[in-house]
C-alpha cells in the first residue's frame, strides 16, 4: 500500500527522469545567465550540475546500502559514522580552507549525539536502522546547515569589521570577547531558516516527515506529532551548533588564513 501511495505521488518512470534533467538544466542555466557566483563567473552553474549528478549517484548507492545496513548493528553504526564524517568535512571546508576545518566536527556531533542518544535511551526512537538513519540524518543535516551559515557569517563579519575588533582589544577586551562582540550577532542569522520553517509549517509547506508518515499509512495526528518533534529537535540542534561554532571561531580554533585578528598576547 505504501509503495502504491508513493507511486501515485511521484511515479518513477521516464517522465520523472526527463523532468529531473529539465529542472537541473533550468537551475544551472539560470545561475549561468545571471552570473550567480561570488566572482560573477559560471562557477555556481557548474556546482549545480555537479551537485545534481552527485545526488543522483549517491542516492542510488545509499538506497541500496540502507536495505542491507538496517539488518546489522555494526553496519548501521558505520553508516551513521560515514554520514557524520561527510557532514563534518563539508561544513569545515565551507567555512575554512585550512586544516582547522576538522574543528567543524564539534558543532555537528556536539548537539546530534546527545539528542539521538537521549531519544534512544528513553525509547522514543527505536534502535533500528529504518528509524535511526532518517532521524539522525535530518539532525545531522540541520547541524551542517547551521554550522556552515553561522561559521561563514561570523568569519565574514570579523574580516569586514576588523577595526571594531581591534577597538575592543584596545579597550581591554580579551581576544575571545572581542571576537564574540562582532561574530555572535552575525552568526545568529543561521537560525532564521529553521525558525521560518517551524513558524510556517502546515501553512506554507508540508515537510518531508509529515508526508512520509502519511504515505506510510499513519494518521494525520501521528504524522503531525512526528513532524513537530523533528522541527523542535532541529531548532535545538541548530542553536547548539551555532553556539559551538561561534565559540570555536572566537577562540581562534576555526579561522581563515590570515586569522581575523592578531592575538593581543
Amino acid at each position: 500500500m505504501c509503495e502504491l501511495a508513493a507511486q501515485a505521488l511521484l511515479p518513477v518512470n521516464t517522465a520523472l527522469a526527463v523532468a529531473l534533467f529539465v529542472l537541473l538544466v533550468l537551475a544551472a542555466g539560470t545561475a549561468a545567465a545571471f552570473r550567480l557566483s561570488p566572482d560573477e563567473s559560471f562557477g555556481r552553474a557548474r556546482d549545480i550540475v555537479v551537485a545534481g549528478v552527485r545526488a543522483a549517484v549517491q542516492l542510488g548507492v545509499v538506497s541500496l546500502a540502507i536495505g542491507w545496513v538496517v539488518h546489522y548493528t555494526a553496519a548501521l553504526l558505520g553508516f551513521l559514522l560515514v554520514m557524520f564524517s561527510v557532514a563534518a568535512r563539508t561544513a569545515g571546508r565551507r567555512i575554512t580552507q585550512n586544516p582547522t576545518w576538522v574543528w567543524a566536527a564539534l558543532p555537528v556531533a556536539g548537539p546530534v549525539v546527545p539528542v539521538v542518544a537521549g531519544l534512544v535511551a528513553t525509547g522514543l526512537l527505536p534502535f533500528k536502522g529504518i528509524s535511526l538513519i532518517p532521524v539522525t540524518g535530518i539532525l545531522i543535516g540541520g547541524a551542517l546547515t547551521a554550522t556552515v551559515l553561522g561559521g561563514r557569517r561570523a568569519l565574514d563579519e570579523l574580516t569586514s569589521r576588523r577595526g571594531e575588533v581591534e577597538a575592543c582589544l584596545a579597550l581591554g577586551f580579551l581576544d575571545r570577547d572581542a571576537r564574540l562582540e562582532v561574530a555572535r550577532p552575525a552568526a545568529s542569522d543561521a537560525l532564521l531558516p529553521g525558525l521560518d520553517q517551524t513558524r510556517t509549517v502546515g501553512l506554507v509547506t508540508l515537510p518531508g516527515a509529515f508526508v512520509g508518515m502519511l504515505l506510510g499509512g499513519a494518521s494525520p495526528v501521528m504524522a503531525g506529532a512526528v513532524q513537530l518533534f523533528v522541527l523542535i529537535a532541529l531548532m535545538a540542534v541548530q542553536a547548539i551548533a551555532v553556539a559551538v561554532t561561534v565559540e570555536l571561531i572566537a577562540r581562534g580554533r576555526l579561522h581563515r588564513a590570515p586569522r581575523p585578528v592578531a592575538s593581543s598576547g
